[in-house]
């Protein structure tokens, strides 16, 4: 079986956030003391992913370029593919399709924050599913806001609908999606929503409907944020300088990730951490490749 590939979907206008986005993407702005990708970029390196596309607005590509490079400083291969207008999620898997070459995928919401206890061994549980998809439900006071999934009596989930006005229930999907490797095939046969986008519900439903979608629902001890909006960005930023501070442990740290994968070196990690010797974020990488024996 191919190796599981990831992609990060970083396009979009960002207009819910103007006028700071208007010169800078979105995923690129801060949350604390990180850029923003680096949180979903994280994401699919706790799953074991190594080849990564990040899509985004050809006005953008520079500054992600430059940003992430082409990502062997973390031990990863990346691609980059431009995003011609926001089309729907559902879209990625088409642009993707060549880079995906029949692999099955992960794909993450560059605005996506996840944290908790346990979450690289649920990742490393919805990568090894090969036929068929995993996707997430997570609690929410605003279910209206995004694409909610309702579940039997049972606990099976029966049904994910976009945005509804009358939720039936109180748990959004988020934006982090594994799909086998008919994904790109699937999403050439959806229809364009009311609004005119392709949605990554309708994809899901498909798989749903053939009852090859796993919804698992994310307890108490997870946290999902999503930074689309000035109050979320601002929350998110103070959960993680809050978790940071109080345990002296980084939040999406993909030299640390990648370290502990056994991606690069000490020296790799200690080299990360001098480039950045003047804060806090350089100076926990340099405890990290102290810890470590030579």
């Amino acid at each position: 079986m191919t190796e599981r590939k990831g992609i990060i979907l970083a396009g979009g206008t960002g207009s819910r956030l103007h006028p700071i986005t208007m010169g800078v993407s979105k995923q690129l702005l801060p949350v604390y003391d990180k850029p923003m990708i680096y949180y979903p970029l994280s994401v699919l390196m706790l799953a074991g992913i190594k080849e990564i596309a990040v899509i985004t607005n050809p006005e953008y590509m520079q500054q992600f370029q430059r940003l992430l490079g082409d990502g062997s400083n973390w031990g990863l291969s990346l691609t980059y593919i431009e995003q011609p207008s926001p089309d729907g999620l559902a879209q990625a898997y088409l642009l993707a399709e060549d880079f995906l070459n029949g692999s099955a995928s992960a794909m993450v919401l560059g605005d996506n924050v996840f944290y908790g206890h346990g979450f690289k061994s649920l990742l490393r549980e919805a990568s090894s599913q090969a036929v068929g998809g995993t996707v997430f439900g997570y609690r929410v006071s605003d279910p209206e806001r995004y694409g909610v999934v309702s579940y039997d009596e049972t606990g099976k989930a029966r049904h994910i609908e976009e945005k509804p006005e009358n939720p039936k229930s109180n748990y959004a999907v988020t934006g982090l999606y594994f799909l086998d490797n008919k994904a790109s095939e699937r999403a050439r046969y959806i229809e364009p929503s009311a609004r005119g986008e392709l949605e990554i519900t309708s994809l899901l439903s498909a798989y749903l409907e053939e009852d090859q979608l796993n919804v698992q629902r994310m307890g108490r001890g997870y946290a999902w944020l999503d930074t689309g909006t000035f109050g979320s960005l601002l929350d998110a930023g103070n959960f993680v300088r809050t978790l940071q501070a109080r345990q002296g442990l980084q939040v999406g740290c993909p030299e640390e990730i990648a370290f502990e994968n056994g991606w690069i070196t000490r020296d790799d990690l200690l080299a990360a951490g001098k480039n950045a010797e003047k804060n806090d974020y350089g100076k926990y990488l340099i405890r990290l490749a102290e810890m470590v024996a030579r």
